[in-house]
């Protein structure tokens, strides 16, 4: 019994739109993903393999690495395995010329032996190869078909799609890491810059000085004890004072 193919674009549309969300699963889990949803629904497909890459900073020689990979079926998951140990074929083709490639037969492909004949062995005939990058990331998205001719290039909108998806799902990711990395740290700043000027007060008050030479003697017990600044400020402010360091005070600074 064929399933009616609107409610298969409505099923397909909310499952492609859930790639894109950042949290919605780990990077092989979106991989994974991609892979399930490119052997579901793109015809002609018999199944996938994704793989994520890293790009290097700058526009230097140095190739992108592979960092990890996914693929629909174990038999899939080999092929990728051997390419990546060549360091050779149609994948990194791909990512070098970040175009897409493929071959509608493979029988009469020239390119890439060895890699077509590990494909001929696992009962593949024709394939497609499509990138998306999204700086850092930069994901490929290998269609498999066993008849020659299967995968039409009218179909290939939809695995540009589900790459493009997937990679917009992990380079999210890394920016929503980097920025909450970067709150926390402002926020540990704050509180910090917060104890230290509570000790300072505390130190004014003790010490009968200024703002700066309470800060200038915190500083010389930090140094001569080989205390952090902020950790001795969180002392100072628990023992309300410098009697918990067990350091005289410099009465010179008065």
């Amino acid at each position: 019994m064929q399933q009616n193919p609107s409610v298969l674009t409505d099923q397909l549309a909310v499952e492609i739109a859930r790639l894109g969300i950042v949290g919605e699963s780990s990077d092989i889990g979106t991989l994974h993903r991609t892979t399930e949803l490119a052997a579901q629904a793109v015809p002609g497909c018999a199944g996938a393999t994704c793989i994520r890459w890293a790009v290097p900073p700058g526009d230097g020689d140095e190739r992108p690495e592979p960092l990890a990979s996914a693929a629909s079926h174990p038999d899939l998951a080999q092929l990728v395995d051997r390419q990546l140990a060549r360091r050779h074929g149609p994948v990194f083709d791909v990512v070098r010329l970040r175009r897409a490639v493929g071959s509608d037969d493979i029988l009469a492909e020239t390119r890439w032996p060895e890699a077509m004949n590990d494909m001929l062995g696992r009962g593949v005939r024709c394939f497609s190869t499509t990138p998306h990058i999204r700086p850092p990331v930069l994901v490929t998205l290998t269609l498999y078909g066993v008849t020659a001719g299967a995968l039409a290039r009218s179909q290939h909108a939809i695995a540009s799609l589900l790459v493009a998806q997937g990679s917009a799902a992990m380079s999210n990711a890394l920016q929503y890491d980097s920025v909450h990395r970067t709150a926390v740290q402002l926020q540990e700043a704050v509180e910090a810059r917060a104890v230290v000027d509570q000790a300072k007060g505390i130190l004014m008050h003790e010490l009968g000085c200024d703002a700066d030479d309470a800060f200038a003697e915190m500083r010389r017990i930090s140094q001569t004890r080989h205390v952090k600044l902020t950790a001795l400020a969180q002392r100072i402010v628990g023992d309300q004072g410098l009697h918990g360091t067990t350091e005289k005070p410099d009465h010179s600074i008065d």
